[in-house]
């Protein structure tokens, strides 16, 4: 390929994590053929760096030369503009999230002039108080409170309610030895015996 034929392109660094090779991302925008909306269009390159003087964020020219390994077709060739990517670590940011959460400590002359400024407060609303004249007090009526219903005896109504466990001992309570079956039991089994 003759030099003459050569692209030439401008794109900024993206990554230079691996050694003599960097990543240099390309963008610019074309219009959808049918819908004619503006689409952004990203070409990233790997691109030969052997001195590795690249950095995050650098505007770089490259130009396309012979395949310098399986991806690289590209060579640097210059540094345009340098642009400083702060490299910020996830710890770093929960720290500094941590500092700006956290409430400042009062300290003991803040809180002695917060008192101070309450009273003056309290001296000013009583200052005001004794220059008007008091309003007229309204009856206010006493709104009814609801009655509460009449406890309802318990009668057959109270045999379909469930029982508490009383079959579980508790740590006083001793187990209770049944030898007689109740009432209900009996009525059942006589009734039985006349069928």
């Amino acid at each position: 390929m003759s030099k003459e034929m050569r692209k030439v392109r401008t794109g900024t660094v993206v990554r230079t994590r691996t050694d003599k090779t960097t990543v240099v991302e390309m963008v610019w925008k074309q219009r959808h053929r049918l819908y004619r909306k503006q689409m952004r269009r990203v070409a990233r390159f790997h691109v030969h760096d052997p001195l590795g003087q690249c950095q995050l964020g650098d505007l770089v020219r490259i130009q396309e030369t012979r395949p310098i390994s399986k991806t690289k077709r590209w060579r640097l060739l210059e540094i345009l503009e340098r642009h400083l990517v702060a490299e910020v670590s996830p710890l770093e940011l929960e720290a500094d999230a941590a500092e700006i959460l956290s409430p400042e400590p009062e300290t003991e002359d803040v809180l002695v002039k917060d008192v101070a400024d309450e009273s003056e407060d309290e001296e000013s609303e009583e200052k005001i108080d004794e220059d008007e004249p008091a309003a007229e007090a309204e009856p206010v009526d006493e709104e009814p409170e609801a009655e509460e219903e009449p406890e309802k005896d318990e009668g057959p109504e109270a045999e379909d309610e469930p029982e508490e466990d009383e079959d579980q001992p508790g740590e006083d309570d001793e187990p209770e030895v049944e030898d007689e079956p109740d009432e209900q039991e009996q009525e059942t089994t006589e009734e039985d015996e006349e069928e």
